[in-house]
C-alpha cells in the first residue's frame, strides 16, 4: 500500500494508478488484461466494488471507483493487488507462448527479495497515489483522462477503440468489464 499518500475517509470516489515493477509492459497479452478484468468482475459481484472507470494500459492500471460500506477502498486495493500479482505470477509461468518469461520471472522476484513486505514476489509497485474525487467535474476530468490514455500513448486512434477500458461502455458499446455504473451526465471525450 501507498507509504506517502492515503485514501480519504472523506470523498466516496477516487480515481488511483499503479503501476508494474519496474514498468514492465505485462499487459500486452489479451490473456493478463482477462485476468485483470476477471478480477474487477468479482470485485463488483463479491467485494462491494462500484466501478466508474477503468483502463489497463500495457504497464499501468487506471481506476476511478468508490467501496460499498462497509469495505474500505484501501483494502479493496490491497487485496486486489495482493490478489492479481498470485494470479500473474501462475499466468507468466504457464501461460503457452509467453517469451518474455525468462526475463520477468526473475525481475520479480529481485523486486519482491528486495522488499521485506513481500514474500519472493513483488507484481506491482507499492506505492500509488489515490486522488479523492470532491466534485463531479473533477471525476470527469479523471475519467477522460484515462480514457484518453491509449490515444495520447497512439495505440488507437479513438478512445473506445481501446478494448481494456471503459471508453466502450460510455460510447454505447459493450465493455469487457460487466456491472460497470456509469457517471452522469455522460459527456464526450
Amino acid at each position: 500500500m501507498s507509504t506517502r499518500y492515503k485514501f480519504s475517509t472523506e470523498a466516496n470516489l477516487h480515481f488511483v494508478s499503479f503501476a508494474t515493477v519496474g514498468w514492465v509492459d505485462v499487459f500486452t497479452r489479451p490473456a493478463y488484461c482477462e485476468l485483470l478484468t476477471n478480477s474487477l468482475q468479482h470485485c463488483i459481484q463479491h467485494k462491494g466494488l462500484r466501478l466508474y472507470g477503468w483502463c489497463i494500459m500495457p504497464s499501468h492500471v487506471h481506476l476511478v471507483f468508490a467501496m460499498q460500506a462497509p469495505y474500505e477502498p484501501s483494502a479493496f486495493l490491497r487485496d486486489f493487488k495482493r490478489h492479481t500479482s498470485e494470479q500473474m505470477h501462475k499466468a507468466i509461468r504457464h501461460l503457452p507462448g509467453e517469451s518474455r518469461r525468462e526475463w520477468m520471472l526473475p525481475l520479480f522476484q529481485q523486486a519482491g527479495t528486495a522488499n521485506s513486505n513481500n514474500r519472493g514476489w513483488q507484481f506491482w509497485q507499492q506505492d500509488n497515489h489515490p486522488i479523492a474525487l470532491y466534485t463531479e467535474k473533477v471525476a470527469w476530468q479523471k475519467l477522460r483522462y484515462l480514457h484518453q490514455n491509449p490515444v495520447a500513448a497512439r495505440f488507437v486512434d479513438r478512445a473506445e477503440d481501446w478494448v481494456w477500458s471503459s471508453a466502450r461502455d460510455y460510447c454505447g458499446l459493450e465493455g469487457a468489464v460487466k456491472g460497470l455504473l456509469l457517471l452522469e451526465p455522460a459527456v464526450g471525450f
